[in-house]
Order: structure tokens, then C-alpha cells, then sequence
């Protein structure tokens, strides 16, 4: 795939209390993305501070000093554009995307709730039953739940293994004291970086985020050092009434910054990614097995995980867990054909380019970036590194992944015998 060249101009700025501004100038475009990035997540949290970085998220939009929660909505939804935010196991994010003639006040209202945020008793009470509804979701949605299970069977003790949202004991302990404490603690400058993509000028977004987050202290946060896990090896079969057994099968991945990470992620449409991968066409197509069938990779900044879905009936969970080890195991020993490199190269690089005609895309890709490889990768060198793999490069991935234990873990109604089966599957 080739095509016209994307501009744009990357720029970078370390402002003198340590905060990170980075911006993407893209000409022709009428919006501008911005994004508040806290390097801090529910790894960061220690056990009984458990899904607060999520809670926090929650209530950074419910009222500050000069505005109340109602004023926060009113200006997103007044300036027309979209706002949102999210936690994940690394990093927590306030984003928006809106006119470039609305830079200035979108930048104000972002640095009024990351900075100012009461974290009003009442409202924290109204918000702590929200969340508490948000894990009584997840867990009454059994294809999501299983890969709380899942990561809390593989991680073990290490924080990753932990849910983002916490447990409803954590949420039950948190009050206005304990989230404005964290904030103290982990909203610093050197841990915050503030990126912007679209129809804007560096020089004059640097000079505006310097006056709007002069408060951010400069000191690092106290926070608990971040452990490399180990991926743990073995079954767990957690028991369910369902009508489906929703199983995960995993192996040690790829972290976020290792230069497999483009062949990895071919190797990851081969084999499960699209309707045409491997595993779809043999568990769903020839076989029947599983209506939802899809593999996965997750990354983190020291290690990674590679993972496999399926919901299928109780009496087929040991053949659908043989046939994932078998694809990724035929994927180590067999070079892949040349059209399904080519296939897979266009289907990641087309997501890629039609990706990058979306401002908040192309925002959360050099925040992303930054805090990952601490440079800028531009999509002329993306698409040239995904036409540089080779099947020799699919293989020793498959093998690396392989070179691991296998994780299983299920939930729902599994017999003993199908369980005894799984087991001897991953011991062989």
C-alpha cells in the first residue's frame, strides 16, 4: 500500500517544571484534539488504594472551585465537539476534540477539572454508586468478566492482576480526602503530558499550557515501583450457569516498546484478528464451534500478553482450547503464505491511514508514543517496518509466545472430563 504522503509536523517542548507538550500540526483540518495524560494507572495503585485512578476519572467532570458539574457539561456540549476520558492499567486520560476557534477555552476547562476538582462528599457518594453498578455490569457480562479472571489468574499478586475498577470494597473505603490525596501524590508534572493534534500553532499551545498547569508540582510521584511480571502457567475453571463457557488461553506477549511489536501484530491478525484469521475460519466456519472467536494482544511498557477468545458449548472447550495451541503452534513451525502476509500488512496499515484522518487518533498516537518510546514514529517509517516482515519473523514470534506457559482460564458450566482434558492439554 502506497500512497500520498501524510503531513503533519511533530513538536516537543519540556516545560521547566517537567510537564511534556507535545503537538501535531496537521494542515487542512478545521479541529483540534487535545489530551491530558496522568502516566498512572491501577499498576500504580497500591492494594488498598485499588481503583481509585478509576474513581478519580469519574470525578474530575463533577464540579471545580469556578464550575459546577453542570457548567462542565454545558461548555463540552456548547463548544459542539466530544469529550471523554479513560483509566487504564498505566495511564489515566482527559480528551476532547472541538474547533480550532475553541482552543483556548477547551484548554481552560481541561486544566480547571485536572487541577481543581473538589471532589464534593455528596457527589463522591453519588459516584461511588455508579461505579459500584459498573462492576456488577462487567461481572453480569460473562465475555468481559473472564478477562478480569483471566488477568487476575495470569498476573497473580503483581498489581496488573488487579481490576481498574477495583473491588467493591476499595470503591465501598474511598471518601473526598483519600482521591484528593492521590491527586497530591501522583498528578505531577513529570508524570503529565499534554498532547494535541490538528489546526494549531506549538509555539502558542506550549505558552497556554504553561500558564494553565504552572501548579502541576515538580516533584515525582510516591507511588509503588512498577514490577515486571510473570506470566503464571495452568487452568482455572471458574464454575457458572451459562449457556456458553466463556474461555481465554494466553501467553507471554510483547511489551509496548520492542521492536517484534510490528511482526507481532501481524502475526496477531493471521491468527485471529478478522473473519478470514485462522481461528475464525476453523472454530467458527469448518467447525461450528463458537459464534465469537478472536485473538488478541495486549501491551504494557515491560511486558505483554498474547491471548485467545472463545465462547463455546460446554462438551467442546478441550477441542477449541487444542485448536488455539494448534494455530499458534502451526504459526511457530510453518512460514506463513505470501498472500496472507499481504493481507495482513493492508488490513493493519489501511486501520492505520484511515486512523489517521481522525484528530483524536492521531492525539492518542504521539501521547502514546511519547510515554512508550519516547520519540515520534512517523507512518511513513510505520508502513515501511510492517513491509519489512517477513514469514521468518511470524515464526519466531509464534515460537516466543510459545515459549511460555500457557494460561487457560474459563468461565461457565465446564464437565470434569472436558476440564481434566484442558489440563493435560497445557501439561503436555
Amino acid at each position: 500500500m502506497t500512497g500520498k504522503k501524510i503531513q503533519s509536523r511533530f513538536e516537543k517542548t519540556v516545560l521547566p517544571n517537567g510537564l511534556t507538550v507535545i503537538t501535531e500540526s496537521v494542515p487542512g483540518v478545521r479541529s483540534v484534539a487535545i489530551g491530558v495524560w496522568v502516566n498512572v494507572g491501577s499498576r500504580d495503585e497500591f492494594p488498598q488504594e485499588s481503583g481509585v485512578s478509576h474513581f478519580i476519572e469519574h470525578m474530575i467532570f463533577k464540579g471545580t472551585e469556578r464550575r459546577s458539574a453542570f457548567d462542565i457539561a454545558k461548555t463540552f456540549d456548547r463548544l459542539g465537539g466530544f469529550s471523554n476520558a479513560f483509566t487504564s492499567r498505566e495511564t489515566t486520560c482527559f480528551h476532547a476534540r472541538v474547533l480550532d476557534t475553541h482552543i483556548d477555552t477547551i484548554s481552560d476547562l481541561l486544566a480547571d477539572i485536572v487541577l481543581n476538582s473538589r471532589f464534593d462528599e455528596s457527589e463522591v457518594e453519588r459516584e461511588r454508586q455508579v461505579i459500584l453498578q459498573e462492576i456488577n455490569m462487567v461481572e453480569d457480562t460473562p465475555d468481559d468478566y473472564v478477562h478480569e479472571l483471566f488477568n487476575s489468574f495470569i498476573w497473580g499478586d503483581n498489581p496488573l492482576g488487579r481490576s481498574i475498577l477495583g473491588s467493591r470494597d476499595s470503591v465501598t473505603a474511598v471518601t473526598p480526602d483519600f482521591l484528593k490525596s492521590f491527586v497530591n501524590k501522583a498528578y505531577v508534572a513529570p508524570r503529565t503530558l499534554i498532547a494535541a493534534a490538528g489546526n494549531l500553532s506549538h509555539e502558542a499551545f506550549v505558552e497556554s499550557m504553561e500558564r494553565l498547569f504552572e501548579k502541576l508540582p515538580a516533584a515525582d510521584a510516591q507511588l509503588p515501583h512498577r514490577i515486571t511480571p510473570s506470566l503464571e502457567g495452568g487452568a482455572r475453571f471458574y464454575q457458572r450457569e451459562c449457556e456458553q463457557v466463556h474461555m481465554l488461553m494466553g501467553f507471554n506477549g510483547i511489551s509496548a516498546s520492542e521492536e517484534m511489536r510490528y511482526a507481532a501484530t501481524l502475526m496477531n491478525v493471521i491468527l485471529g484478528g478478522s473473519m478470514s484469521s485462522r481461528l475464525f475460519q476453523e472454530v467458527r466456519e469448518k467447525r461450528g464451534l463458537a459464534y465469537s472467536v478472536y485473538s488478541f494482544l495486549t501491551s504494557y511498557h515491560d511486558s505483554g500478553v498474547m491471548g485467545m477468545y472463545a465462547g463455546t458449548a460446554p462438551e467442546s472447550v478441550s477441542t477449541v482450547a487444542n485448536l488455539m495451541q494448534h494455530e499458534l503452534e502451526r504459526l511457530s513451525k510453518e512460514p506463513v503464505t505470501s498472500s496472507e502476509l499481504e493481507d495482513a500488512r493492508d488490513q493493519v496499515k489501511g486501520a492505520i491511514f484511515l486512523a489517521s484522518e481522525n484528530m483524536d487518533s492521531r492525539m492518542s498516537r504521539i501521547a502514546k508514543n511519547e510515554i512508550n518510546l519516547h520519540d515520534q514514529v512517523s507512518y511513513e517509517e510505520i508502513e515501511q517496518r510492517f513491509d519489512e516482515i517477513t514469514p521468518d519473523d511470524i515464526m519466531q514470534v509464534a515460537g516466543m509466545c510459545l515459549n511460555s506457559p500457557a494460561a487457560l482460564v474459563t468461565l461457565g458450566p465446564v464437565p470434569d472430563d472436558e476440564a481434566r482434558r484442558c489440563e493435560e492439554l497445557l501439561g503436555k
